[in-house]
């Protein structure tokens, strides 16, 4: 890290998988939301955390997302970070949005482990796919209603005929 002054390290667990997107010049940007525990009690005594949104860059050089093709959803992880403030217009107002650069991530849980979580998910979602596919393949019966009786409005002219 660059500036000894702006940084600092997120420890928590991740929100949801990252989402990568690709720039023009082959870099991409991958976009994550780490939930980070506070460290006091709320007067029910549980711990609340914070959903802290991560950017970060990774060079076209790189294969694939680098280290971030390794995190997903539920992981364990610390993040070292940079702050960084952008500023732009939007509708004719000067817009300044800081956001949380991520330098470089430690992964706190053995491969294993998060191997495990990662196919316990992908077997979970498996099951309600074929749950779904089933209920799709399944022959719906159709039946038509029946008259009960004659409606009163036979004789009168409808506005959409």
């Amino acid at each position: 890290m660059s500036n000894p002054r702006n940084n600092g390290t997120i420890t928590g667990r991740l929100a949801s998988d990252p989402k990568v997107f690709e720039n023009k010049d082959g870099s991409k940007r991958v976009l994550f939301t780490i939930y980070a525990g506070r460290n006091y009690t709320n007067a029910q005594n549980q711990r609340d955390s914070d959903a802290v949104p991560v950017e970060a860059f990774v060079h076209a050089q790189t294969q694939g997302v680098g280290p971030y093709s390794h995190i997903h959803k539920g992981d364990l992880v610390a993040v070292g970070y940079t702050l960084r403030m952008d500023r732009y217009t939007k509708n004719g107002e000067q817009v300044f949005d800081l956001k949380v650069v991520s330098e470089d991530i430690s992964y706190l849980e053995p491969r294993s482990v998060t191997q495990a979580r990662l196919n316990e998910r992908v077997q979970t979602a498996e099951v309600q796919n074929q749950a779904i596919r089933r209920e799709q393949a399944a022959p719906v019966a159709v039946v038509a209603p029946a008259v009960a009786h004659a409606s009163a409005v036979q004789d009168e002219q409808l506005p959409f005929g």
